[in-house]
């Protein structure tokens, strides 16, 4: 009898994982506001369940942005340690991190979720913990030449943040994979530095995104 209160806090711990799961994917490919019934599907539980985790959308989104922030903040730090160079770090994180992807989807692309985060003490600790590595890494790659000196963290999140509308490309994941990676690999060459032309205005800092 002891270990029934166990088994329950057990099964409601892997549905919330498993529900949060299926949310992360589905919210990078089709965006927030997919139908509630689609996320509880994806995650193999009942409507019923999904709600009793989650009361609400905005409750879901909520605990989606705070997994999703904490493990790119965790894996950021954690790419700073381990790449050589900070050039190396930042091209790690943006041509490897589908958490990073998400990260940008709800703090720049989704104003439904931006709506909702915006105010959340915990989602913006993790977010500007990871807007403070990035800047670290930026200066640092900027000191020592490898990547141009007119654009800062804000500025790498908007450009990413244009490749992650949903749907944009059809049902063709293959295809669509292949030409968001060649887009990035764009992206990523025109923040080296060597060969650029000058930039209109100042460098997008995260406090300017923050204050949108």
């Amino acid at each position: 009898m002891t270990a029934e209160p166990e088994t329950l806090r057990a099964d409601a711990r892997r549905n919330r994982e498993q529900i949060i799961a299926a949310a992360k994917k589905m919210f990078l490919e089709f965006g927030p506001d997919v139908p509630m019934e689609d996320i509880a599907r994806g995650a193999g539980v009942g409507v019923g369940t999904l709600y009793r985790r989650f009361p609400d959308r905005e409750a879901l989104i909520r605990a989606v942005a705070r997994d999703n922030f904490e493990v790119v903040l965790a894996e950021a730090r954690a790419v700073a340690a381990e790449e050589p160079s900070a050039w190396q770090a930042i091209v790690r994180l943006l041509t490897r991190s589908l958490d990073l992807k998400l990260s940008v989807h709800l703090a720049v692309v989704s104003p439904l979720a931006w709506a909702i985060i915006r105010n959340d003490e915990k989602t913006q600790e993790f977010r500007d913990g990871i807007m403070a590595v990035l800047d670290e890494l930026i200066q640092a790659a900027q000191a020592d030449g490898s990547m141009r000196d007119d654009v800062a963290a804000g500025d790498v999140a908007l450009l990413c943040s244009m490749l992650l509308r949903p749907n944009r490309f059809g049902s063709d994941e293959k295809w669509s994979e292949t030409v968001l990676d060649r887009a990035l690999g764009v992206i990523v060459d025109g923040l080296r530095a060597g060969g650029t032309s000058p930039l209109p205005g100042r460098p997008v800092t995260g406090d300017d995104l923050r204050k949108r």
